[in-house]
């Protein structure tokens, strides 16, 4: 199982932890050795498995916008967007629970126009106000497919209070490419103009994976 590159130092740091907890416990309480090494190895098990970074075979379609994020679609909207669309756009919303493979990946092929991070709260992700208050990235990108700007959000939640973007501004990135992690879950939204004629093809609740679902499409 691969483990995500910016997650790495994480999982030392926590086996490192792990093993020190171990061998104090059972120093401490020797009868109990196996309780102890049996139930710590499920929690290292379970941040593990928070971490993992599975190979996605992304569609070839051009047109096609694909999930930046696993997890279930929470909302579908016509919302402003003044950040780099700088005009009402087509919202989709993604919620990553912990259980859900928390590395993003780009919606498009394109150029990344600008990085800005935004300092904020930890609200609940699925609440609607998270996605103006809360801390987030802002990926601003430019569809060199088709010519179109298109912002990807990452957003920091309750638990998840660390967003990782490894993406550079002026990097030329391929459409699924690995571009970060919000750790422990969150929420990732992406925004298309409304210049161009677009339509979704998922449905709120519908569970999407990143990189592989297409999510929508421009129709001409």
């Amino acid at each position: 199982m691969l483990i995500a590159p910016c997650a790495r130092k994480d999982v030392l740091h926590v086996t490192l932890i792990f093993i020190l907890a171990v061998a104090l416990l059972c120093w401490l309480w020797p009868g109990l050795w196996p309780l102890f090494v049996a139930t710590l190895a499920l929690v290292w098990v379970g941040i593990v498995l928070f971490f993992r970074d599975p190979e996605r075979s992304t569609p070839s379609d051009p047109r096609a916008l694909v999930a930046p994020a696993d997890g279930k679609v929470v909302e579908i909207s016509e919302d402003e967007e003044p950040h780099f669309l700088g005009k009402s756009a087509h919202k989709l919303a993604i919620f990553m629970s912990v259980f859900d493979v928390h590395v993003n990946r780009s919606p498009c092929r394109g150029r990344v126009v600008n990085l800005e991070h935004r300092p904020g709260r930890f609200l609940g992700a699925m609440r609607a106000e998270a996605s103006l208050e809360n801390e987030a990235n802002l990926i601003s990108l430019h569809n060199s497919a088709i010519d179109e700007p298109v912002l990807l959000k990452q957003i920091a939640g309750l638990v998840a209070r660390r967003v990782v973007c490894t993406a550079k501004a002026g990097e030329a990135l391929r459409c699924g490419q690995r571009i970060g992690m919000v750790k422990l879950g969150s929420r990732a939204e992406v925004f298309v103009g409304r210049d161009r004629p677009f339509r979704w093809r998922v449905k709120l609740g519908d569970k999407v994976r990143a990189g592989v679902t297409i999510v929508g499409e421009w129709t001409e």
